[in-house]
Parts: structure tokens; C-alpha cells; sequence
């Protein structure tokens, strides 16, 4: 095994929240989510990422025809040990594996007697010759095998010999990691660390990877027992994404792999305590691709993690935040919360305008008036955590200037049902808008295949000496959410715009009862926020 510089054994972060996260009910990932999150993880730290199992559904096809460039990764590819009864070359499911662009493949291979029999209805002898051949046309092809034993508590603990045979297959016909996968999540934390330890001895050149699932609310328990029985690879999702109750929750292994004894003095991981300053941003991120309210008691990453609210334990964080917190928020990206006090808050807007450089003095008073107006702006639905382009717009519109480019009169949405000229019933978006530039109107018409792709066609249709840097937009992703309910319900508008010339992305967001109103405000920040950033001189 490697060590880090001061003697530390390596300790390899492998994330499935894009192939097992995407299990979880309600989860729908879009190809352009799975390489945003994997640009995202790739930054974070982590070792592998396992994209999806090609071949399998458009979306996961697609994703490995024009995968992410990752700078710290390995992309990985899903998939199952060849069919019985087929060579490796006569295996349409196979074949995508290779014809897939991953380095690295990682096979699911049955390690339970029991489901060998049941699901694949092959006898054992045929189970470890489909693990041995996969794994060996893996590594022929000059990739990265890695082999998952699916069920293998279980099927250890049913047939501890026959478990063993399967990791032993896979490890002697070349496999870089085994990984031992606790697929119904029943197992427990002291039977974990002891299997792990009995594979361990028996296998004692292999390198063994612990995958577990949540199902008795011991995900992240069991991984470290992995850890303590001799695991070197730690498997699971951002957020513990996952079918059922979930896989173990890398948001909240990571850091305690990095910030808490013995973990921090044994082992050494691809996340740095710079990079791990970007979890919260990064769990934070998911959330909002899924179009879901993040967890406020999630442990490190929540906004309760570090919140205070007795007066008593105010008063000693005040003095010294170890009274009444484990870890520091900072070291993970997240805020300290005292309800009865914005010094934290002034620290975290602090930092970020250092991020955005901003120059501000710290005892700028207007500092304090941009936390109150942040926090005015939250009490009406606004949300910042994955809109920075909207809160940089705000904070230096607050603490510098921001040119006036364009103002808008006003607005007007039509949505029509009617037959077209081949008789088909189709619905129809047309907008209006009315701009003045430099005290000239300009009334421009757009048609969408909704109200607010009409706004945002109608808006960018003619914006006069500001076209030109309009022309390279595009809206690549629009969220919304329901924030209240009722017929008054407030509702929160995101949305993604993608400079096609530079590549770069940012997300601005809008907050009104109408959803209109609320697409029409984010559209408006998304244009004046690519103005600002090429400098462009108001008109």
C-alpha cells in the first residue's frame, strides 16, 4: 500500500452517487447533471468516479460518449460479469463496457451461492469462471478492473468458502481492488470489521474496498469497521444517495477520514484541507440539481450543523466556538449559525467577497447592511448556495457599482393551444419585451416552447450595443421550487446559463408568487451578470 508524506497509508475515495445514487426514488440525473457533479467530485478529491453502466439507458450511454475531462479522477464504467453461457466477445453487455471510454471498469460479480443459484440459475464452478474471464478481458483491454462482490456478507455468512473463492477469482486474475459490498445493508459494524479482517488474512495481497448500504442507519459505522478490518478503498454517494435507505454517506466519511483521530494520523486521502473547505458547496450543489431541499441536520455539511440557539450556548461559542462544536465549519465549507448574533455571518460574507475579490475593509459598515440584506433576501425565498452569480451581482451592486445596461418597461407572456397548418394541436409561447438602452426603446417579439424560453429568446432578441455578447448565451438548465404552499404560494426560480464561447457557467436566481416574475428576474441577472464579468462599458 502507498503512504502520504508523513508515513500515513493511502485511504482511496471511490463515489457512485451518479451510477448507486441514482437509484434513489425521486432521482432523475441528466447527462449535463452527471458531468457538472463529476467536475465537482474531480475537484473535491476524489479518486474514482463511477459514471453510470453504459449501454444500459441513453443517459448513461450518452454520458461516456463525451465524457468530463477530470484532472484528479478515474472515470469509471458499471457493469456485470459476462452472461452464461456466452464468450466475452458474444456479450452485447459487455461489449459496451469496453466500447465505453472509462480507464477504469468496474464489475458487479454475485458472491452469494444463494442468488448465484437464484438470479443467474448457473451453477457456482460457472460464476467464477464469468468473474475470472471478465475480469481478465478487462485488463486485456488495457483498463483498470475493479471487482464489486455484490451481497457478500451475506453470502459470506451462508457460505464463507464460497465467498472467499469469488474474491479470490476476481483478485487472481488480476483485479486492483475487491470490493467487499454489503448490498441489503443488514449486516453489522462488529461483523463488518471481522469478515473484512478474515478476507484480509486469507487474500493478504489483495486490496480489498468496503461498499455499504444504510439499511440499519449503520452506512457510514460499517464503512469505518471496513476500515478497521483492513479496507483501503471507502465506497458511497455524496449525501448517501441510494435505493432503499440509502449507500454510506461520503459527505459525512470524508471529513472525519480528514479531521478526526486516529483517521487523520493513520490514513491520507486525494482530499486536502483546502479542497475539503468545498464539501459543503459540493453537497450543497447536488441538492440543487436535484431540485431538492437540502438536509438541514446533515452532520458537517447541514445548516443546523453548526447553528446556536440557547442563550448559554451562544454565550460560550462566543467566547470559544470548542465549547459547543467538535470541528470547525470553516474546515468544511459551512457556516457557523448563532441566531441571537451575525458574527459569524459577517465572517462568512467576509470570506466570500475575498472569494470574489471584492475588496471590503473588515469593519466596513456596509458589510453589516449586505448580511442584513442577505438575510432579509432569505426571509423572502432567495437562496445563494447555488446562485453565486446573483449573490456577486447583489454584493456589488451593494459595495461598488454595477452598470445600468438596459431597463425593462415591461413584459408580456402569451401561451396559446391552437391547430397548426397541419392540423396538429400544438401550444405556443410568444413573449413581448420592452427595453430602453441608453433612452432608446427597443420592443422585441420571441417565440418558446414555453413562457420562459419565449421571455429569454425575446429579451436577448435585440439588446442593441450589448447583442453581441448576448449572442453567446444559453439557458442550459431552469429549476423550480415551491416554497410555500396555498394560493399564494412563493415560488423560487434557478437558472443555468452556459457562455458557449467560453464554456464558463453561472446560476442566478429569481423570487416571486408569479413563476413568470420569478424566471423573468433570474433571466435578467444571468444577462447583466456576462455583461459585468467582459467589463462592458453602460451605454
Amino acid at each position: 500500500m502507498s503512504t502520504g508524506t508523513n508515513g500515513q497509508e493511502r485511504l482511496y475515495l471511490f463515489d457512485t452517487t451518479l451510477r448507486d445514487g441514482a437509484q434513489t426514488l425521486g432521482v432523475d440525473f441528466s447527462t449535463e447533471d452527471k458531468r457538472l457533479i463529476a467536475e465537482r467530485l474531480d475537484t473535491l478529491g476524489i479518486d474514482y468516479i463511477e459514471g453510470g453502466y453504459p449501454g444500459a439507458n441513453p443517459t448513461d450511454t450518452a454520458f461516456f460518449e463525451n465524457p468530463p475531462e477530470l484532472s484528479n479522477a478515474r472515470l469509471v464504467a458499471f457493469g456485470m460479469t459476462k452472461r452464461a453461457g456466452r464468450s466475452v466477445s458474444n456479450d452485447p453487455g459487455f461489449a459496451a463496457l469496453l466500447q465505453s471510454s472509462a480507464p477504469a471498469i468496474c464489475l458487479v460479480a454475485k458472491s452469494w451461492d444463494y442468488h448465484v443459484e437464484l438470479a443467474l440459475g448457473i451453477s457456482n464452478e460457472e460464476n467464477l469462471q464469468a468473474i475470472a474471464e471478465s475480469t481478465e478481458a478487462i485488463i486485456a483491454d488495457d483498463r483498470e478492473a475493479l471487482v464489486d462482490c455484490e451481497h457478500f456478507f451475506d453470502g459470506y455468512k451462508a457460505n464463507r468458502e464460497y465467498a472467499l473463492a469469488c474474491a479470490k477469482a476476481a483478485h487472481d486474475a488480476g483485479a486492483s481492488w475487491i470490493v467487499l459490498c454489503d448490498t441489503n445493508g443488514g449486516t453489522l459494524p462488529h461483523e463488518v470489521e471481522e469478515i473484512v479482517r478474515d478476507v484480509a488474512h486469507e487474500l493478504p495481497s489483495a486490496r480489498l474496498g468496503i461498499h455499504t448500504h444504510n439499511d440499519t442507519e449503520n452506512g457510514v459505522a460499517n464503512t469505518f469497521a471496513g476500515v478497521e478490518g483492513g479496507a483501503r478503498q471507502v465506497q458511497g454517494t455524496l449525501n448517501g444517495l441510494g435505493e432503499r435507505c440509502g449507500n454510506a454517506n461520503l459527505t459525512s466519511i470524508i471529513p472525519t477520514l480528514t479531521l478526526k483521530e486516529p483517521y487523520r494520523s493513520r490514513f491520507v486521502t486525494g482530499v486536502t484541507s483546502e479542497r475539503l473547505k468545498t464539501l459543503t458547496h459540493v453537497s450543497r450543489y447536488l441538492d440543487e440539481a436535484l431540485n431538492q431541499a437540502p438536509n438541514r441536520s446533515a452532520p458537517y455539511v447541514g445548516t443546523s450543523a453548526f447553528a446556536h440557539k440557547g442563550g448559554i450556548h451562544v454565550s460560550a461559542v462566543q467566547k470559544d466556538p470548542r465549547t459547543y462544536e467538535h470541528v470547525s465549519p470553516e474546515a468544511i465549507g459551512n457556516a457557523r449559525k448563532l441566531l441571537v448574533s451575525d458574527q459569524a455571518g459577517r465572517s462568512n460574507i467576509l470570506a466570500e467577497l475575498e472569494r470574489l475579490g471584492i475588496p471590503v475593509a473588515p469593519d466596513d459598515p456596509r458589510v453589516r447592511s449586505l448580511l442584513e440584506e442577505v438575510k432579509r433576501r432569505e426571509s423572502l425565498g432567495y437562496s445563494y448556495e447555488g446562485a453565486d452569480a446573483s449573490f456577486e451581482l447583489m454584493a456589488r451592486r451593494h459595495l461598488s457599482n454595477v452598470p445600468s445596461y438596459f431597463d425593462v418597461e415591461r413584459f408580456r407572456v402569451m401561451v396559446e393551444r391552437r391547430h397548426n397548418a397541419r392540423g396538429e394541436l400544438v401550444t405556443v409561447s410568444e413573449a413581448t419585451v420592452k427595453v430602453r438602452i441608453n433612452g432608446d426603446a427597443v420592443l422585441s417579439v420571441g417565440e418558446g416552447n414555453g413562457p420562459v424560453h419565449a421571455l429569454d429568446c425575446a429579451l436577448r432578441k435585440d439588446l442593441g450595443v450589448y447583442q453581441q455578447y448576448t449572442e453567446e448565451l444559453e439557458l442550459v438548465d431552469y429549476k423550480v421550487r415551491i416554497l410555500t404552499g396555498g394560493t399564494d404560494a412563493v415560488t423560487r426560480v434557478l437558472i443555468e446559463t452556459l457562455d458557449t464561447k467560453t464554456r464558463d457557467r453561472w446560476f442566478t436566481v429569481g423570487v416571486s408568487p408569479n413563476i413568470v416574475d420569478a424566471s423573468f428576474e433570474a433571466l435578467i441577472d444571468s444577462i447583466t451578470y456576462k455583461l459585468m464579468r467582459e467589463n462592458v462599458v453602460a451605454h
